[in-house]
């Protein structure tokens, strides 16, 4: 690791140096992992540089990549940053519709897709994207989509020279510094409009240095990576930490395949979201293993040294039972607008319930009101093309997280509640509750919905029915009348607004989605103190009027 360098190509030109010849990452063809060495990686990293110059990218202009987590994906995210382009990734289960969105809001001049499946999904908005924009796939597809033409990227990266290759390079010496913006990361907003996360290579690159300073990763560590890379705890905690390392890396071929992959590759490091360690636990539990000697460690691949979970709030049970099993699990805690890592937690340094201490260099303040602030390299320059959103979440140097805590004397953060509005799922997804009620409530069948999910594995509603319009509604579709209370859990009723509900988040994506929902037999009310007198929810108040509906929305976790 080299801590004078200040950009992330300069940490990968470093590495190269360093370990041209040695095996840096694993990745699944043909049913098995092959390696690769650093050498290779950067031979990859400077032709997709050059097709990109070749294609007019200029230091600033945007490239985006829709991909799922695959080799590709790394090397162009390199690349882009080498000639000093702006990465940015958009999550690979977005709809076209919010795709589109993305790439027009960030003015990209080149779009990378992975698949046919995310063509298809283009194909449907490819009137929405400019004519100027240029489409490559990684995989082979359709020569066209409407009226855009759509290149092979192998093909288009085949095509540069030797010269071209070595000039690209004097580009990374020449025109990416420290200030230089490295990516913009679209997140949600409370209004369901997405806010593009502006990240300089000094936040990448302090971000991850500090990181690793905090966290004890050795050189010889195999970590296996299953997180979207489109995310920024991935792309931090796993991506650039092995680069500044020297580490190695596995890829999970999918989602599905982690286990197996587990016992290919046998990493000694893994970070999961806690929903992920939830499964493992939930797995063994209900096969009656949990408490096998080694079995958790044999599951992981038999190596495993260190466990690490982030992106939402590892519940204390899922702590304590990897613990007790001989398996650290240590939690950390971040945001994107802050590279994301704010604390962690190490072998030497951890606690239960606490997201570890600060990193170095990064500072951690409660205020008055509980509000999580922080302050450092880390911060994020603002969000791309919206002032107004910057200037509500910083207050001076300091970072309003929108999350609340408590630091205790020795400097742990405990996370103790969300002040701003958007709900974070077990996989760490970040979800606008508030635009998905306000579509809920545009069918005249919903009187009021909340929206119910943080920490959760997933989504569900409360909804407040319109009976004058139900009533209509039956009428309508032949029905005979019927009367509270049977109504609320009427199968006819509930197919009818499970209809509804599937029809007025269907251009959402799949983690937005409501999975169940329970009909009340009142409305949510100023007198209960569940409305602000603005009548905006409050949320506490509701969750805890209605807590036996929720909780049977979401049946118990099987206990070991």
């Amino acid at each position: 690791m080299h801590k004078e360098c200040t950009t992330i190509p300069g940490l990968f030109l470093h590495r190269l140096a360093e370990d041209e010849n040695r095996d840096a990452i694993f990745i699944k063809r043909n049913g098995v992992f092959q390696s690769l060495t650093w050498g290779q990686i950067g031979q990859d990293v400077q032709r997709a540089a050059a097709a990109l110059v070749r294609l007019g990218v200029e230091p600033g202009d945007r490239v985006v990549q829709i991909s799922e987590n695959r080799y590709e994906w790394i090397v162009t995210d390199l690349a882009v940053q080498v000639v000093g382009g702006v990465h940015t990734p958009i999550h690979a289960p977005l709809t076209g519709a919010q795709i589109v969105w993305q790439i027009r809001h960030s003015d990209a001049k080149v779009v990378l897709a992975s698949t046919c499946d995310q063509l298809e999904k283009l194909a449907t908005v490819d009137a929405q994207i400019p004519e100027y924009v240029k489409i490559f796939s990684f995989d082979p597809g359709p020569s066209t989509i409407g009226r855009h033409s759509v290149g092979h990227w192998t093909e288009q990266v085949s095509q540069v020279s030797e010269s071209e290759c070595r000039k690209v390079l004097s580009r990374v010496r020449q025109g990416v510094k420290p200030e230089s913006l490295a990516t913009i990361l679209y997140t949600s907003g409370t209004t369901g409009e997405p806010k593009g996360v502006m990240l300089t290579q000094r936040n990448l690159t302090s971000n991850t240095l500090a990181t690793l300073e905090a966290f004890n990763e050795r050189r010889e560590d195999v970590r296996l990576n299953f997180l979207p890379l489109s995310h920024i705890f991935a792309r931090t905690c796993d991506m650039n930490t092995w680069i500044a390392r020297g580490a190695q890396l596995a890829l999970a071929e999918s989602r599905e395949s982690v286990m197996a992959d587990c016992a290919a590759i046998k990493p000694t490091l893994i970070n999961g979201v806690p929903y992920f360690y939830d499964k493992v636990r939930r797995s063994l539990c209900e096969k009656g293993l949990a408490d096998k000697p080694g079995v958790l460690r044999s599951v992981l691949g038999g190596n495993i040294r260190l466990c690490c979970s982030g992106g939402a709030a590892l519940p204390n049970h899922v702590y304590d039972f990897f613990w007790e099993r001989g398996v650290p699990l240590l939690q950390g805690y971040g945001l994107s607008e802050s590279s994301p890592v704010i604390s962690v937690s190490n072998e030497a340094n951890h606690r239960r319930g606490a997201s570890g201490v600060a990193i170095p260099g990064v500072e951690i303040r409660i205020a008055d009101d509980g509000e999580i602030l922080t302050r450092g390299p880390h911060v994020m320059s603002g969000y791309w093309k919206n002032p107004e959103a910057t200037q509500a979440v910083m207050q001076g140097d300091w970072l309003l997280t929108g999350d609340l805590g408590r630091l205790d004397d020795d400097g742990f953060l405990f996370i103790t509640g969300r002040k701003k509005e958007i709900l974070v799922t077990a996989a760490g997804k970040n979800v606008a509750p508030v635009y998905l009620e306000s579509l809920l409530c545009e069918d005249p069948l919903i009187l009021q919905a909340m929206v119910v999910g943080d920490g959760r594995n997933y989504l569900t509603a409360l909804i407040v029915p319109n009976h004058e319009a139900l009533a209509q509604e039956l009428k309508v579709c032949g029905l005979p009348p019927i009367e509270m209370p049977q109504v609320l859990t009427d199968s006819r009723v509930h197919a009818l607004y499970e209809k509804r509900i599937h029809q007025r988040l269907s251009e959402l994506s799949h983690f937005e989605q409501v999975g169940k929902f329970t009909l009340l037999g009142r409305g949510f009310t100023i007198e209960h103190g569940e409305l602000t007198p603005k009548l905006s929810l409050r949320r506490r108040e509701i969750e805890n009027h209605f807590a036996a509906e929720i909780r049977a929305m979401y049946p118990a976790d099987v206990e070991c």
